[in-house]
């Protein structure tokens, strides 16, 4: 049995599953996978809680999961959040170098990431994630570290992601409520990719899209910082209302056509192709022309990587992806979905694959478990920043402190 102690575990409350994922260092420090639970997700919707008592049954069902895979007791978790309510934006942060000799200090340094925090939000959403890009000197930009440098004027640009603080603490309150400490709140884009995207990747312009059942979550990561972030409320769920539409099907028949016979695309060989549903009773049911089922699909899908390219071009950040756009989540099993990407964004697109993490290969090659994995991730980087080990952790500063403090 594990050392409950010795693991980090990630969360994700999802519109479609919860999925619990435990982690542990093994005893050369790397990151390896033990564990994985999931639920079927209740009380869910478009990413946020809607009836708290149904989803805390289906957390506590993936969290006992994942406790007999992995042999051991969870006490805490990394909890991953998305919704509609949640955005990010860049700011800069400007400080005058006051010491006689003009040499920047740590404590110069400190003070212009205080300036850059210093931000107008609603009073009713809290600050998620104020993750450092770069500094810059004298108009002097992507300095690193300034510490030591010569200069009067010091100033650093930070991506800030934000969102409703009750909306927020409706995830917290119920996790919490099962006697679980929640170690920190995490932006499931984010953690995606984290989970997926190696150094050179995010050096040279990513775009990890996360299609979730009731959120499409995203983010751009260029010069090997993230860039941009968004989420849009519409995910698998929405196909599936548009296929019980379209098809005059009840939700849940439509469901069972997307999994079965869905695709992004529309294949000549489909011309005239039809499947025969059957009732519950066992009688023959209705006719579906899959030309017609896939033709909804496509069109749902095509309209949401359309406004993901929108809302990135529009951040002037679409032709800086120079690595290609990469596709997780549930949404990500669709056929040929990176073919209807690859149209929209003009760019080579692929499926995720986790990197830098080793373990249970049913949960590492899965795309729906991305967010999940990724926020393990996160919960490692932040282990080692408290070992004094240099990680991306230091240059990710959650403040979910100030959430907890508002409750």
């Amino acid at each position: 049995m594990f050392d409950s102690s010795s693991i980090i575990v990630g969360l994700e409350i999802g519109t479609s599953k919860v999925c619990a994922v435990v982690g542990e260092f093994n005893a050369e420090g790397a990151l390896n996978i033990v564990g994985l639970g999931q639920s079927r997700s209740r009380g869910v919707r478009k990413g946020e809680i809607h009836d708290a008592m149904e989803a805390e049954e289906a957390v506590r069902a993936a969290i006992v999961e994942a406790e007999q895979m992995a042999d051991v007791e969870i006490r805490s978790v990394y909890l991953g959040v998305t919704g509609g309510h949640i955005r990010g934006f860049n700011n800069r942060g400007v400080h005058p170098v006051v010491s006689a000799d003009r040499e920047i200090s740590e404590d110069d340094v400190q003070d212009v990431i205080k300036n850059a925090k210093a931000i107008n939000l609603p009073n009713e959403n809290s600050v998620l994630h104020a993750i450092r890009q770069h500094f810059l000197v004298d108009g002097q930009d992507s300095v690193t570290n300034p510490v030591g440098m010569l200069g009067a004027r010091l100033e650093v640009d930070m991506h800030v992601v934000h969102g409703n603080h009750n909306r927020l603490q409706n995830a917290i309150r119920l996790v919490k409520g099962m006697q679980l400490e929640v170690d920190d709140v995490v932006f499931n884009g984010l953690a995606s990719s984290l989970a997926l995207l190696t150094n050179e990747q995010k050096e040279l312009g990513t775009l990890v899209i996360d299609l979730g059942g009731g959120t499409t979550d995203y983010a751009v990561y260029a010069d090997g910082v993230i860039k941009h972030t968004g989420v849009l409320a519409v995910g698998g769920d929405h196909v599936t209302q548009d296929l019980s539409i379209g098809l005059k099907v009840p939700l849940s028949r439509a469901e069972q056509l997307k999994l079965e016979h869905g695709a992004a695309f529309v294949d000549d060989a489909l011309k005239a192709q039809t499947v025969t549903t059957t009732n519950e009773l066992g009688f023959p049911g209705k006719v579906i022309n899959l030309e017609h089922l896939r033709r909804i699909m496509g069109l749902r899908l095509e309209e949401t990587f359309d406004l993901v390219a929108q809302d990135v071009d529009k951040a002037g950040l679409l032709h800086y992806l120079r690595a290609g756009v990469f596709l997780c989540g549930g949404g990500a099993r669709v056929r040929d979905i990176a073919r209807l990407a690859e149209n929209v964004f003009e760019l080579p697109v692929m499926i995720g694959k986790t990197n830098s993490i080793s373990g249970l290969k049913s949960a590492l090659d899965q795309p729906e478990f991305a967010a999940a994995i990724g926020l393990v991730k996160f919960g490692s980087f932040k282990a080692r920043k408290r070992e004094g080990r240099p990680s991306f952790g230091q240059n990710l500063k959650s403040v979910f402190a100030r959430i907890l403090q508002r409750d």
